[in-house]
């Protein structure tokens, strides 16, 4: 039985590192999505929107600024606000400042949630990222997921503030 060869492209040693990346990218996202359903009714994109406007001074985003934090259309961040603002974790306003600009603003049921979310979710990152890698296999993860990133797309990414203690 003959087997049908692969189109060109990686060689072997880079297609198994591929192959675990690109499984990565899978498992770990259904991993939190999971969690945090389970128990906060949240997504991990949702829950990552709910973070970066509470580490924001005044828990205040640009709804523009909050799409590029979280690598989104306007649209797709449109329709996840609306979800959250029926839940009453979330409300837009106007910008004072212009008029053209809309804000997305973290209510304080908004903030309770996220409050009482994180820890789980943090505590699964810990045991699905962090717990299998040695400190400087993590110290490597984190250098590796920067170039990655700026492969991808030089302006950078959001990082949480530092006071926050946190990461998302």
């Amino acid at each position: 039985m003959t087997h049908p060869s692969l189109p060109a492209g990686l060689d072997a040693a880079r297609l198994e590192v591929w192959a675990a990346v690109a499984t990565l990218l899978e498992r770990l996202p259904a991993a939190l999505d999971a969690q945090l359903q389970r128990d906060s009714d949240l997504t991990h994109f949702e829950h990552g929107l709910l973070f970066a406007l509470g580490t924001a001074p005044d828990r205040t985003l640009r709804m523009s600024t909050l799409a590029g934090y979280a690598n989104c259309t306007l649209s797709r961040l449109s329709r996840a606000v609306t979800r959250l603002e029926k839940r009453g974790l979330v409300r837009r306003e106007v910008d004072p400042d212009d008029g053209r600009v809309s804000l997305a603003i973290l209510t304080d049921d908004g903030h309770d949630l996220l409050q009482q979310s994180t820890p789980a979710h943090h505590a699964l990152v810990e045991r699905l990222v962090f717990e299998p890698l040695s400190e400087a296999q993590v110290r490597q993860l984190g250098a590796i997921s920067r170039a990655i990133n700026a492969a991808i797309d030089p302006t950078g990414t959001w990082t949480p503030p530092v006071s926050s203690g946190a990461t998302r």
